[in-house]
C-alpha cells in the first residue's frame, strides 16, 4: 500500500476544499438555516410533533441526509472529473499506484469533507431546535457509511460524465427528488397505505430511517434493514468502480 501516494491525493483534494470555504462549507449551512426557517416555521406551526418528536427536531436527520448525499456526490464527482477534463488524470494512472490507492485518496477526501459538513449542519441545527441523540455511535456509523457510499457513487458519476452538464444530471434529477420523497420532512406512516408501499422502493428511505432512529429511536423501517441497504449500496459501488478501472471505462480515452 503506497501511503505516500494516498496522502498526496488526499491532501490535494482537502486543500482544494479549504480554498473555497464559502462554497464548500458556508453554502450548506445557509441552505440548512433556510430550510429551518421555511419548513420549521411554516409547517412546524401546523404540525407540532411526529411520533412524539417536535417537527423542527424531526426534520434534522432528513436535512443532514439531503446535504450529505448532495455534497458527497458533488465532491467526489468533481474531484475525479476535473483531472479527466484537464488531462492530469493520466499522470495519476501512469504512476506506480493501484486503483485502490487512487480510490482511497479521492473518495477518502470527499467523504471527509462531507462528514465535516454533516457535523457543521448538526451544530447549526442545534441553534434552531433542541436536539437529542439517543445512539451517538450508531449516528456516527450511519454518517460515515453514508459519506463513503455516496462519495463512491459520486466517483462513479465523475468517471461516467463527459461534460459538466452530465455531472449535475443525476444529483439534480434523481438524488434530490428521492431525498424529498424519502421521508426527509415527514414520516412514511403519514402516507396512505398504497403510497407507503410505493415509498419503500425508494432506497433513500432506508438511509433516512436508520439515521433518524439513531437520534430519536423512531424509524419507518427496521434498523437492521437500513444498515443492510447501506452496506449493499456500498458494495455495489465498489464493484462498479473496480469494473471501471479494470476495463479502463472513460479513463483510457
Amino acid at each position: 500500500m503506497n501511503i505516500y501516494a494516498i496522502r498526496v491525493i488526499y491532501k490535494y483534494e482537502m486543500l482544494r476544499a479549504f480554498e473555497t470555504v464559502a462554497q464548500s462549507f458556508a453554502s450548506p449551512v445557509i441552505s440548512t438555516a433556510l430550510y429551518f426557517v421555511v419548513f420549521g416555521s411554516a409547517i412546524g406551526t401546523r404540525i407540532e410533533s411526529i411520533e412524539g418528536v417536535s417537527y423542527g427536531a424531526f426534520i434534522v436527520p432528513g436535512l443532514m441526509m439531503l446535504a450529505l448525499l448532495t455534497q458527497s456526490i458533488a465532491n467526489a464527482s468533481f474531484g475525479i472529473f476535473f483531472p479527466r477534463f484537464t488531462g492530469t488524470i493520466y499522470e495519476v494512472l501512469s504512476a506506480p499506484i493501484s486503483f485502490i490507492e487512487i480510490l482511497i485518496g479521492y473518495v477518502g477526501a470527499a467523504a471527509t469533507k462531507s462528514f465535516i459538513i454533516g457535523l457543521v449542519i448538526l451544530a447549526t441545527a442545534g441553534f434552531f431546535v433542541p436536539l437529542q441523540i439517543a445512539h451517538p455511535f450508531w449516528m456516527l456509523g450511519f454518517l460515515i457509511l453514508t459519506c463513503i457510499a455516496f462519495s463512491l457513487f459520486g466517483f462513479i458519476i465523475g468517471l461516467w460524465a463527459t461534460n459538466f452538464e452530465k455531472l449535475q444530471l443525476i444529483p439534480l434529477l434523481v438524488i434530490t427528488p428521492l431525498v424529498f420523497l424519502g421521508g426527509s420532512f415527514y414520516s412514511v406512516s403519514m402516507l396512505p397505505p398504497a403510497w407507503q408501499t410505493i415509498t419503500l422502493f425508494n432506497p433513500v428511505v432506508y438511509l433516512i430511517s436508520g439515521f433518524r432512529w439513531s437520534f430519536f429511536e423512531v424509524a419507518d423501517v427496521s434498523v437492521g434493514l437500513s444498515l443492510t441497504m447501506v452496506l449493499l449500496f456500498l458494495a455495489a459501488c465498489l464493484l462498479i468502480v473496480w469494473w471501471m478501472f479494470k476495463t479502463g471505462y472513460r479513463l483510457k480515452q
